[in-house]
């Protein structure tokens, strides 16, 4: 029989369908990176004036906006948001609307087109999160961006269209409803308790040890109670940090390594599949106008951490009319094909 599980942090139920379990080699995708992808495509080294100037950058040698480089961090070409102007917030009747600023920066992970992220070696994919670490610190100084996205599409399922390794980082002048609510939860949580509500749930995690995929002495992973996705993966660091920007450079490199290792079980267990991960952060308290007390507790009860999505079910009917998802494959099932792969 199918269970609902309820996520007392996101404040969502989703069916873990039992009955219709499916083990790793029952799902079927595209591959990620198409046959005819484009060589050289513009993230390609010597594409570089194809591409907007580079906003930073990690150099062997040569000159800015030229080869040389091993990560590159450039403006978006189409931006989803404009990075110049005012908000101009206003009412209209009962809706608000503003004007879409923001900022949408492009950090190519490396020179190497189509480059899995389970083949990527550790330090060159240390130094792209360290890339976006620092264009984030630089984004949070902007009042006008109240929350900062860091996400990776890999694979056309997953929404890439460049088959090239990049992130991309999006700044936006309103808070996701979806982070809002993990906020609220967080909030409320530490209200009645002072404690970190992902905290306690890390500890209950470590505790059962039936969703943990990977673990070492900074980092965890594991398959969420209520996972909407087959092999959803979240990974957080054990000690309690609320914002990504606050990671010690000596953890950069750990981080890489934790989330390299969680790439490498997804790929042998289920065969490179496509997938987005995304950074989920605080907000920036730098933002808008100052409200009293509104994230007093914000240090405290709120914890950064990293999701996992792959793109192995689609969506349909009955996801988007109700808001629930239904997972074919059991966090605990999958968790332990993870954590038991032969790398």
């Amino acid at each position: 029989m199918s269970e609902l599980r309820h996520d007392p942090i996101n404040r969502r139920w989703v069916i873990v369908a039992l009955e219709r379990a499916r083990r790793p080699e029952e799902f079927e995708f595209d591959p990620p990176i198409p046959g005819d992808d484009e060589v050289p495509c513009p993230f390609c080294p010597g594409q570089e004036s194809r591409t907007p100037p580079e906003l930073y950058a990690v150099r062997e040698g040569g000159e800015p906006n030229g080869p040389g480089w091993t990560v590159r961090v450039i403006p978006n070409k189409r931006p989803v948001l404009a990075i110049e102007g005012n908000l101009d917030r206003q009412g209209v009747g009962m809706y608000d609307r503003m004007r879409g600023i923001g900022a949408h920066e492009l950090v190519i992970e490396s020179p190497v087109h189509g480059q899995r992220p389970a083949a990527m070696p550790l330090l060159q994919f240390s130094a792209a999160l360290a890339a976006s670490r620092a264009r984030i610190r630089d984004l949070v100084r902007d009042a006008r961006f109240r929350y900062i996205l860091l996400y990776r599409n890999y694979g056309t399922a997953a929404g890439a269209s460049i088959h090239h390794p990049h992130e991309q980082i999006v700044a936006t002048p309103v808070t996701p409803f979806r982070v809002s609510t993990q906020l609220d939860s967080a909030r409320a949580h530490f209200h009645v308790k002072e404690r970190c509500i992902f905290c306690d749930m890390i500890a209950q995690e470590l505790d059962d040890g039936s969703r943990i995929v990977h673990l070492d002495d900074r980092f965890v992973s594991f398959c969420p109670f209520a996972s909407r996705f087959p092999y959803e993966i979240h990974v957080y660091p054990r000690q309690h940090s609320h914002q990504f920007v606050d990671l010690p450079d000596r953890d950069v490199e750990h981080l890489a390594a934790h989330l390299l290792e969680v790439f490498r079980r997804l790929d042998t267990v289920l065969g490179d599949p496509p997938f987005n991960w995304m950074l989920i952060n605080a907000p920036n308290t730098n933002a808008g106008v100052p409200r009293a007390g509104y994230w007093a507790t914000l240090p405290w009860d709120f914890h950064w951490h990293i999701e996992i999505l792959p793109r192995l079910t689609p969506l349909a009917g009955f996801e988007w009319g109700t808001g629930f998802y239904i997972n074919p494959a059991p966090p605990e099932d999958a968790a332990a094909f993870l954590r038991d792969a032969a790398i």
